[in-house]
């Protein structure tokens, strides 16, 4: 379907089973919006996230979970108040008496792009009311550095200084501390025993955590809210599958990997039947644990897994920062129908929340790639969601993949991966306040 209208009549999958998912959030708004404030009472939101949704007609679902979103650049400046307000929420519920944040980064100063996420972040906690600094863990920054950015924002990272079990800058010692950082290659000596609050908590770090765990919480989730609003909760929880230990360079857990591909298709092709879907099932194969879309790849079969040739073996071997790549998880492959301009490029789904409060997203569009691909590549660009009031008002007069509706579907999904990153937090006895 074309965006920036993506509810085409003509697109036959979307007058299936997701339009009859839209039609049952849209018909039981005021139970869905309680069943989200329990949960938020029960487990509070994480600081912020980002979600990846997938969107194939017949399926909407998430496909990744960041709780270090590093895209608010993309954002549509409508929703800058929005933004505001929620940070304004997370902050007074974790840290009420805060008056000064420390932003930590990624060490990313040669991506620009990345910057600009920082500068924009930084620009909306100021405009919250804060004073916010931007502490950096790079060990070779010893002194105040300042950046123009494209945009023309200026930036000013400044090197962290600790002083017993608190952290600041120079002259400048925050109530809490907000991190932009995965944390892939593991905890800095410097972030532990720290005594401030840090917004996510570091035990969310890509040292710690793991997607196969997320996805597992997440379809615990989904069972319960599918149950709740009577939907079948294939439609919006992808089917996966994960492998403990592999190498892919020493070919090790190959056959793991290769018999989990062969089983998770297997039940994809299941549903598909029972749909009468007449496409191809195919799985992904990413890290357990990492972003950017590195160590990705896509499978039909478990043929596709015991014919790597060593330059795929290498590509997948490799994570964030050059980090080994120890574990897989094998996730349904779930198509993209969504399409940006005249191109008809490739486009999904990326939702931002901040505390319990979906706040825009963007879509992530690629011209190089097709339905089935990560998008998540080099060529990608971005383009602002056309949300209405941040897709929280749905119009019940209006069919149900309306575009209000259709967005409102999107914030309730992504919501749900919401409630399993706060479960995550929960679990790993440290909470976001």
């Amino acid at each position: 379907m074309a965006l920036p209208d993506p509810m085409n009549d003509a697109e036959s999958t979307l007058r299936g089973p997701l339009q009859h998912l839209e039609s049952q959030l849209l018909s039981q708004q005021g139970d869905i919006e309680a069943w989200f404030r329990r949960q938020w009472l029960q487990t509070p939101a994480p600081f912020y996230a980002s979600v990846d949704l997938r969107n194939a007609g017949y399926k909407l679902a998430p496909v990744d979970t960041n709780l270090f979103p590093a895209g608010f650049n993309n954002l549509a400046p409508e929703f800058e108040p929005l933004c505001i307000q929620a940070l304004q929420s997370a902050v007074d519920r974790i840290c009420p008496t805060a008056r000064s944040l420390l932003v930590i980064p990624e060490n990313h100063t040669r991506n620009r792009f990345y910057l600009e996420n920082v500068a924009r972040l930084v620009e909306l906690m100021r405009k919250a009311g804060f004073d916010v600094r931007i502490g950096s863990l790079m060990p070779e920054l010893t002194e105040a550095t300042d950046i123009q950015l494209d945009s023309g924002r200026p930036l000013r990272l400044e090197p962290i200084v600790r002083e017993g079990n608190k952290l600041g800058v120079k002259g400048f010692r925050p109530c809490g501390l907000i991190l932009n950082n995965d944390l892939s290659s593991g905890l800095p000596d410097i972030l532990a025993g720290v005594d401030q609050p840090i917004m996510p908590p570091p035990t969310l770090g890509w040292d710690h955590r793991t997607k196969s765990e997320h996805f597992s919480v997440y379809s615990q989730v989904a069972g319960e809210f599918a149950d709740t609003v009577g939907v079948d909760r294939w439609l919006i929880d992808p089917l996966f599958r994960n492998c403990g230990q592999i190498n892919f360079m020493k070919r090790e857990g190959e056959e793991c990997l290769a018999s989990n591909v062969e089983m998770l298709l297997a039940s994809i092709r299941q549903k598909y039947d029972e749909y009468g879907i007449q496409d191809e099932p195919y799985v992904v194969i990413k890290s357990d644990a990492g972003t950017y879309g590195m160590g990705i790849m896509t499978a039909r079969s478990p043929d596709d897994v015991t014919s790597l040739n060593r330059k795929q073996r290498t590509k997948m071997a490799s994570g964030k920062e050059g980090r080994d790549v120890t574990g897989a998880i094998i996730q349904e492959g779930v198509y993209t129908r969504e399409q940006w301009g005249t191109q008809q490029a490739s486009a999904e789904s990326v939702l931002y929340m901040i505390d319990r409060f979906v706040v825009g997203g963007f879509y992530r569009v690629h011209t190089g790639r097709n339905a089935t691909d990560s998008l998540n590549a080099p060529g990608m660009e971005f383009h602002p969601l056309p949300f209405a009031d941040g897709a929280s008002r749905p119009d019940p007069q209006l069919d149900p993949d309306a575009g209000p509706n259709r967005f409102h579907a999107y914030g309730v999904v992504a919501r749900l991966a919401l409630v399993a990153a706060a479960r995550e937090i929960a679990q790993s006895g440290v909470e976001d306040e």
